[in-house]
């Protein structure tokens, strides 16, 4: 049972005879017992299929463009690729990424709000037309290197604003005026799109940024623009109940001020809510020590019998690798410990979890609970899809793909093109 690194022609492991996912992360774990204790991920396809099911039962009037930097496994292109999804695409190498798993360009948005030059002459090459623009700057440059661009307006929200401090997007006050500058430079544009973080709580920012790209098209009508195309952006945490918040948010005021009948397509860009479930992180402790429960100022006091221990452990991975989602502010999920021999509960106590770079900034976890351990054990961090698995170019740990038998047929019968997939893929079975 060997799989093999998330490269070309790597595996999937097929999971027969009731085998689980936590079966082969035993597994894969011992096998790194007898290597190097590398940090590994292993990956539940058939989660892909579950959340598309969900979205098209609760969204079924949205489609969704997948944003590669959440997870550019091949595996997760092939697949939603195959579902019928479109790409966002940040960057000239994830253009190139899915453009090399035979998506055709038109379902392809090329997005980012200041591009280099070399990568818009990249996406015009290749026939990506949808670009998505949010000042007059931006214009003159695709205006220069790629004329038949179909531009989305990107509009900023206040929930946006209040999540960053960067200017993200083109306030609706200065819509008017990049929409005539763009007429003057013979630009087309097709379209807006806005972002809602999924940390915002009030689903009345859904309202009053739809009310807003509302105007953006009236805008472009009366300029003559053919505006065909509305993207409500991401934010999807990957929950069923918080997609049905969103539907019930949006779905009047899209059939209001958007219907079918408009002919404008409605797009959205999940990303974290396709793969977040999906891959399981597993790291190994390196390290450990027993700090005072006040140990800000480093004394490392010495505890009396009478104290209830903490625990700092380090990890053989941290913020700048698989936990680089920490470090843009996304929460990280308190690990479970993979079992060890005993099976009677354990005590836990306070702990803290860091990476191997003894850098104040890499830390992975601040507090959780957790029994005791010592070098040598392994903690299992779920739904860690989105967290470090981003870009092509992103240094990632290996990655081992799986999939139950249930759930491949599943996908078959849905009309997933798995001859497409097992181009790229090989096929092993697991299990008895």
């Amino acid at each position: 049972m060997k799989g093999l690194a998330d490269e070309p022609n790597h595996m999937i492991e097929l999971l027969e005879g009731g085998t689980t996912l936590e079966d082969v992360i035993d597994g894969h774990v011992y096998e790194q017992a007898l290597a190097d204790k590398s940090v590994f991920v292993v990956s539940d396809l058939g989660s892909l299929m579950r959340q598309h099911v969900q979205w098209q039962r609760t969204m079924p009037q949205i489609r969704p463009f997948y944003p590669v930097k959440s997870n550019s496994s091949p595996a997760v292109i092939e697949i939603l690729a195959s579902l019928g999804l479109g790409f966002i695409c940040a960057n000239k190498a994830e253009v190139s990424l899915v453009l090399g798993h035979d998506v055709p360009p038109e379902n392809i948005i090329f997005s980012g709000v200041c591009k280099q030059l070399s990568h818009i002459k990249h996406a015009a090459k290749n026939g990506v037309d949808l670009l998505v623009c949010d000042s007059e700057t931006e214009l003159c440059k695709i205006a220069r290197s790629h004329p038949k661009a179909k531009l989305l307006v990107q509009v900023t929200t206040w929930a946006q604003a209040a999540e960053t401090s960067m200017a993200f997007g083109c306030s609706l006050k200065s819509c008017r005026r990049l929409l005539e500058a763009a007429k003057d430079l013979g630009l087309q544009v097709v379209g807006a799109t806005f972002h809602i973080p999924s940390s915002c709580k009030d689903l009345q920012a859904y309202s009053n940024a739809l009310s807003d790209a509302h105007c953006v098209f009236d805008m472009g009508a009366e300029l003559g623009f053919s505006m065909s195309i509305l993207d409500i952006g991401g934010g999807f945490s990957g929950s069923e109940f918080q997609l049905k918040q969103v539907h019930t948010s949006v779905r009047l005021l899209l059939d209001a001020s958007f219907p079918a009948l408009s002919g404008v397509q409605v797009i959205a860009q999940p990303g974290s809510y396709y793969v977040s479930s999906a891959f399981t992180l597993a790291v190994n402790v390196i390290g450990k020590k027993v700090v005072a429960r006040d140990w800000s100022c480093q004394a490392q006091e010495e505890l009396t019998p009478d104290d209830e221990p903490e625990f700092l452990y380090y990890l053989n991975d941290g913020v700048y690798g698989s936990f680089s989602s920490k470090l843009l502010g996304s929460t990280i999920p308190a690990p479970a410990v993979l079992k060890r021999g005993s099976t009677a509960a354990e005590p836990v106590f306070s702990s803290s979890l860091w990476g191997p770079s003894c850098d104040g900034l890499d830390q992975v976890l601040e507090h959780c609970l957790l029994p005791e351990l010592s070098p040598g054990d392994w903690l299992v961090f779920n739904n860690m899809g989105a967290a470090g698995l981003g870009g092509p170019s992103a240094i990632r740990p290996a990655v081992y793909h799986t999939v139950s038998t249930a759930d491949w047929y599943t996908m078959q019968e849905a009309g997933i093109a798995v001859d497409n997939i097992m181009k790229n893929f090989s096929m092993v079975h697991y299990g008895a």
